[in-house]
């Protein structure tokens, strides 16, 4: 039995689709749009990668350059640089911030000597006051040893930025894998605590209290905390009269 007209103009347009379709497939396969082809920033998923940031591989790389300053390796370096020196003195605020609330009024007291922290017991910076009341000897100090790193860090030549070839402890792992990480793990660190140091300036400004007051769970140990939190205080249930 032959086919009827409807079903042989139905078969030709079938035949028609499909190899226009083909055509499109293998117009899709071989032309990519830039949209397609698009690296996106991990840091900022609806922004595109910075181009600048693939001059060079660098450990912590999240994509993120929203200004676009890295436009070269040597750029990409420069800034590498200047963020890894922040990281490290970032955590060593971070750390040396609440310990100075913690520890200078005792010490002043058992040495006979005056604290450096202000009336309110906060650490002197800039938002708190209490900077000129510190010793200009220790300023004095401060300036030379950062002089005496900055000249070393001009005399690097390497492609690690930071790299001082300070490991008195042979800490460093000879394996570039292992380095990568460790690399990773200092400035997921140091950004951390650039956060960190910024919030607690931030929050005694506002707060007028130290930050081991405000969060003392964080500043003490966890018996301490709990003590004075009643955990365990089985007579803070009842009411006496």
């Amino acid at each position: 039995m032959l086919p009827s007209k409807p079903q042989v103009t139905h078969a030709i347009n079938l035949c028609f689709y499909q190899q226009m379709f083909e055509i499109f497939e293998e117009a899709d396969e071989t032309i990519s749009t830039p949209a397609s082809s698009q690296t996106m920033s991990v840091a900022l998923p609806w922004a595109p990668r910075p181009a600048g940031l693939d001059s060079f591989k660098l450990s912590g790389d999240r994509g993120f350059d929203p200004a676009g300053f890295a436009k070269s390796k040597a750029d990409l370096l420069k800034y590498r640089s200047a963020e890894i020196k922040h990281c490290r003195l970032a955590m060593l605020a971070a750390a040396g911030w609440p310990i100075s609330e913690l520890v200078d009024g005792g010490l002043a007291k058992t040495l006979n000597l005056p604290t450096e922290l202000t009336p309110d017991g906060l650490a002197p910076s800039l938002l708190n006051g209490g900077l000129l009341s510190v010793s200009p000897i220790y300023w004095l100090a401060v300036v030379a040893a950062a002089a005496y790193v900055e000249v070393n860090g001009l005399a690097l030549k390497k492609d690690a930025p930071g790299d001082f070839g300070f490991d008195p402890l042979g800490l460093y792992p000879k394996n570039p894998v292992e380095q990568a990480e460790r690399q990773e793990s200092e400035l997921r660190h140091g950004r951390t605590a650039m956060l960190g140091i910024t919030g607690f300036a931030l929050q005694e400004f506002v707060f007028k209290s130290p930050v081991t007051q405000e969060t003392p769970i964080f500043f003490e140990p966890i018996w301490k905390f709990l003590g004075d939190a009643g955990f365990g205080d089985l007579s803070r249930g009842f009411i006496s009269y």
